[in-house]
């Protein structure tokens, strides 16, 4: 019984701690990852700028989803970084992941 109670809570845990993610909600609170949590905010930073001006119309429903399939595609790189590093960054991933988010947020509704 035990057992089971312990599965139940945790799986509501599990559940209630996705239902409050969305967009400009990476985990930028993680102990000893300085450099992921840096290029995190930036990376919500960006996805709710985009929401933000699409709100605002100053971006179309195109603009907003090529502006997001950017953000997706440099969070994709990242992990895959991070994979490769022990869950870290090196200095080198994060100066080029910067590179790109600062590219992309000079598109940010061009």
């Amino acid at each position: 019984m035990k057992k089971f109670t312990l599965s139940i809570a945790t799986l509501l845990i599990t559940t209630l701690s996705f239902a409050q993610q969305g967009p400009g909600h990476q985990p930028t609170h993680l102990d000893k990852h300085p450099r992921v949590n840096q290029v995190n905010k930036r990376i919500d930073n960006q996805e709710k700028r985009v929401t933000e001006e699409r709100k605002e119309g100053e971006l179309t429903k195109g603009q907003a989803k090529n502006d997001r399939a950017n953000l997706k595609a440099i969070n994709k790189e990242k992990k895959e970084m991070r994979k490769s590093d022990g869950g870290h960054l090196t200095k080198a991933d994060q100066k080029a992941l910067n590179q790109q988010l600062n590219s992309n947020s000079k598109n940010i509704g061009k």
